[in-house]
């Protein structure tokens, strides 16, 4: 099964990226997974479900560890073969 993440933390900065979002960032990129798209307002990964379960744990904790307040998230199943 292939899981599609899409992430925000808060509170948000527009004059710079907070300690949290960037930690949230560090961690979907150093996961095993694929089609990452980090950006100022949201960020998408996509990948296994075993390695998006588990970058989506690392990335609660590591967020929440360094500040976030909040943490908005969504978990798809994406069709796998235009199944």
């Amino acid at each position: 099964m292939r899981l599609r993440v899409e992430f925000t933390t808060e509170p948000f900065d527009l004059d710079e990226a907070p300690a949290h979002a960037v930690v949230a960032r560090r961690v979907i990129e150093a996961a095993e997974l694929d089609a990452v798209d980090v950006g100022p307002f949201g960020n998408t990964a996509e990948g296994g479900a075993d390695a998006v379960l588990t970058a989506v744990g690392a990335l609660l904790r590591e967020a929440l560890e360094s500040g976030a307040t909040r943490v908005s998230l969504q978990v798809n199943v994406i069709e796998e073969g235009g199944r």
